[in-house]
Order: structure tokens, then sequence, then C-alpha cells
């Protein structure tokens, strides 16, 4: 068994997503902080995306594997952000189980990270590896959908809206209200996906065949979701805290430098919806001219709407004349921490992905929330109505469907400096920040993630 002393060697391979494949890398960080070895299996292409973000590259080495190419799957595709065709890419991992468990042989890990790929731990037992499911989403998300207590044998066909709309035996809000629109959004977790029936099956596969569940998040902020996971799935679950990430070391760049540099401080809206969501074209002209119609200098990176290839071809008729030098739509990857801490951004327009939620109570800018998926609107409803450090845009209940005057509602009721709401959510916003940003605050949670892990081997 190991002691507080020994350094351990782990092996990660998280989904092929990048909101999913950069959380694992600041936990590979932490641990290459305090000496433990990582070996980091990823698709081959993806490593130059993730190559500066390595800290330790002395002690977090990168494995890369080839995607191999299947029915459905653009060429040439390796993570989420190279196509949508989700359940494709997700036989095409399943399809890796001879390289990873060959690596996996040769390596002789103490311990193996996973998420998606829920037949980790069926060879890892076999080779002596201790394996830890890590999930990179919510805990409110993962009680809500993948817990034993939401039997796949209630969400029957013609009934699934219905059974999503309630929450799950046991859950610790059972006032939760589940609109239409977004229980809608998760039918998904119970499509076919990969080699599996579906993504519940395999996600609650993979957390009860391994030998502890990881999660990324703190009891601070999600307590009552930890508790419940806990008692569903019977075995260690430990929070590695939020992983903040690391300061930037490198600069924004000089064009969009040079373009917030024209604006007063906490003047500039910064819209993102993360880089998977793709909006319908008429919802993406809602979003721009709602930004628009606030009157405020924006900067809003979205990938191209369906039905478009170009952001340029989408965007409305004499968009550029109105808005002039005050307004840019972006469709390429941007450096959004670099941005959200620049002085002239004074409101985040965000999915609330799990990433860009921690993100954004990290910085300074008011909150205005636009979830596209399930988990996210239930990580809206905790930073409104439990932290209240954010506003929803108001949407309708049976589609989602927003109007650009509902974007401009939102944005102003938090950056007008005299609205009550905005005042409030302020407030509340910098007490989080100091909590999160204390001295130490991170440091005790991993710490005692890795002891944790330590009484595993």
């Amino acid at each position: 068994m190991a002691t507080s002393s020994t350094t351990f060697h782990a092996a990660m391979f998280p989904w092929f997503a990048i909101g999913h494949l950069t959380p694992f890398l600041h936990l590979a960080n932490k641990f290459a902080e305090r000496g433990h070895r990582v070996s980091f299996l990823l698709p081959t292409k993806t490593q130059t995306k993730l190559n500066t973000f390595n800290l330790h590259p002395d002690l977090i080495s990168f494995i890369p594997l080839v995607v191999p190419h299947v029915d459905g799957l653009p060429l040439g595709a390796e993570t989420m952000s190279d196509t949508n065709q989700g359940h494709a890419l997700c036989v095409a991992m399943d399809n890796m189980k001879s390289p990873v468990e060959v690596v996996l042989e040769q390596l002789k890990p103490d311990i193996i990270f996973y998420d998606f790929a829920n037949w980790i731990p069926a060879f890892a037992r076999r080779l002596g590896i201790k394996s830890v499911f890590y999930n990179v989403v919510s805990a409110a998300a993962v009680a809500y959908l993948f817990v034993p207590a939401r039997k796949l044998s209630d969400v029957q066909k013609g009934n699934e809206l219905k059974e999503l709309m309630q929450p799950p035996s046991g859950f610790p809000d059972q006032s939760l209200e589940v609109r239409l629109y977004e229980a809608s959004t998760a039918l998904f977790a119970y499509m076919e996906f990969g080699n599996s029936k579906s993504i519940y099956e395999r996600i609650t596969t993979a957390m009860n065949d391994c030998d502890a569940i990881g999660i990324r998040t703190c009891l601070e902020i999600e307590s009552p979701s930890l508790s419940y996971m806990e008692s569903q799935y019977g075995k260690p679950l430990l929070c590695s805290g939020p992983l903040l990430p690391e300061p930037p070391t490198l600069q924004l760049e000089d064009r969009w430098t040079n373009w917030l540099g024209h604006f007063k401080e906490k003047s500039v809206i910064y819209c993102a919806l993360g880089s998977e969501v793709v909006l319908k074209k008429d919802q993406f002209l809602e979003l721009v001219l709602g930004l628009e119609l606030t009157g405020l200098p924006f900067f809003a990176a979205l990938k191209s709407p369906s039905g478009a290839s170009t952001i340029e071809e989408a965007l409305p008729e004499g968009f550029h004349e109105r808005v002039g030098e005050r307004g840019v739509v972006h469709g390429g990857w941007v450096q959004q921490q670099l941005i959200l801490g620049h002085p002239s951004v004074g409101c985040f327009v965000s999915h609330c992905g799990f990433g860009s939620m921690w993100e954004s109570l990290l910085n300074d800018a008011q909150i205005v929330l636009l979830p596209q998926l399930l988990d996210q609107c239930l990580n809206t409803k905790s930073m409104t109505n439990d932290l209240k450090v954010a506003v929803e845009i108001e949407r309708r209940e049976e589609d989602g469907w927003f109007t650009r005057e509902n974007v401009c509602n939102a944005v102003k009721l938090m950056m007008d400096e005299e609205s009550e709401i905005g005042i409030n959510e302020r407030a509340n916003h910098i007490k989080i920040k100091k909590l999160l940003s204390k001295k130490g605050f991170e440091t005790s949670y991993i710490d005692s993630f890795i002891a944790n892990l330590q009484g595993l081997l």
C-alpha cells in the first residue's frame, strides 16, 4: 500500500472532447506538481492542442493513439470539435480497446482515470491497476441523470420527457422544476451511444465498476448532490476541488488586445457557448441581434450555425454597417481565460458548461446564462437559484426559444449599475470568488484527493 510520501504513476484516458481532455490535464498538472508521474492517452493530432497546457512535460507524457475510422465519422475526425457525430466517435473509441490495453500492459501504471470508456475497469483489474471514474461535469448533473434510482426501464418510448422532468427518487431537491425544453435536451442520454445501449448505461456502468469515483467539484458548492451520489453508488467519492485553471503564461493575441483596449473598463460583453454548441440559424440571429440591441461593445465567439458554412454567411443583413467596430463575431478558437481577465470585459454570456461556470466564478464579469443541454441547465439553476450570482436569459417553456429582446434585457439587468438584481448578484459573486481564491483552498482539496488515492493503492 502507498504511503503519503509514495509517488504513483497514473494513466489517463478521457473522452475525446476538449471539455474532457482539458480538465483531465489540469488534474495531471496537479499530480505532477507533487512529483507523481502521468501517462496521458489521447488522439494523435490532439496533442498539439494540449502541449501548451502541459506544465510538467518531464512528468506528464502524452501517449498518442490513432482513432480508427468508422462509418459515420468524418475522415480524420478525432474529437467532438471535429464532428457532431458523437455516437460514431464513441464507436471509434470503443474500437480502441486492444491498443489501450497493450499500452497499459507496457506502462504498468498504479491507477487509471477514465470517463466514457466504461470497459477500462475490467482489464484494469486483470492487470492489477486501480480504476477511478473521473467526472468533469457537475455533481448535480450526475445526481439527476446518471444514478441507479433513475431506472432505464422507467424511461420508455413516449414517456421520456415526463420521466426526465421529475427528479429521481431520493434526489436532494424534489421540488426542482425541469422545463419541457430542458428535459428534451437530455433525451440523448437514453439513445444508442458507441457500443452500448445509451450514455446512461455507459456512465452508470463506468461508475459501478470502478474502484472509486472522482469528481471535479467541491463541497462548498455541491454538497447535497455529492452526498446523494455517494449513497447511490456505495463507494468512495473523492472531490478534487474545481481544478481552477492556472494563471495564463501566454499573452492575449494582439488583435484582441488592441480591440478590447478601445473600450472603457467593464463595458464589453463577451459571449461564448463552448466548443461544441451549434445553434440553429434563427437562434444564432436572435443572439447576435440581441447583443447588438444592447448598444454595448461585444465580442461573440460562436460556431457557425446549422445551415451556414461560415459566420459571415450567417450574420444578419447590414450587421457590419450598423455595429461598426463595437461588435465582433468570431468563429475560431479564442483565449477565453485571457479575454475574461481583460479589464474591459464586464459581462460574460455563457452556456454554463462546467468549465465555463468555474471560469465565470473566478472572474469579475457579470454572468448571463443561456444553457443548451440539461447538465448546463442544472448548473444554471445552481448559479441563479442557489448561489444567486447570475441571471438566465428568459425562454419559452415548450421549446426554449428566446428573442433578441430577451438577450438584451438579461444583459442590461446585470450591466445596469443601478439594477438591484445586478448589485445583489455582483455582491454574491464577489463572496464566491473570494472563497474559491482563498489561499490554500484548492491545495487542501488536491492534497486530500491524492491522499485518498494513495489509500486505494
